[in-house]
């Protein structure tokens, strides 16, 4: 089954991460994203700026997109209602090898904030919606 935390925005080939999580043979498979930098990234050598790279790219980490491709045993890994999926599920999952990363580097954006929700919007409205493939 697919899951999805329903505050995010991608142009990720749902298709395609099922075929990649039915080939990878695990019980989860998590869509990973490296989500754009809000700000000017200075690297320092001492008291003088080395590098100044204006909204790098993050910190070059992966993080969890939100998109799931779960088998039924992930059940296993939920003890009840209380459960936080980022926390025990996903981590013993990857403790046990039982989690794969689909890395995505099309377009992702959460929707977290009014800004977030104000930018989308113009996207839409401005038909630059990245998200919108039909």
């Amino acid at each position: 089954f697919c899951l999805t935390y329903g505050d995010g925005l991608s142009n990720v080939d749902i298709t395609h991460l099922i075929t990649f999580h039915r080939s990878q043979g695990v019980f989860a498979t998590v869509t990973a994203i490296q989500p754009a930098g809000r700000f000017g990234g200075i690297e320092l050598d001492g008291m003088r700026v080395k590098n100044f790279s204006e909204k790098p790219k993050g910190d070059g980490r992966w993080i969890s997109g939100g998109f799931f491709v779960c088998e039924p045993e992930v059940i296993d890994f939920i003890k009840d209602d209380e459960t936080v999926w980022e926390k025990e599920p996903l981590e013993n999952l990857a403790n046990d090898k039982q989690l794969a990363v689909f890395k995505h580097e099309g377009f992702w954006k959460a929707m977290d904030t009014m800004r977030d929700k104000e930018q989308l919007e113009k996207l839409n409205k401005n038909s630059q919606a990245p998200w919108i493939v039909w």
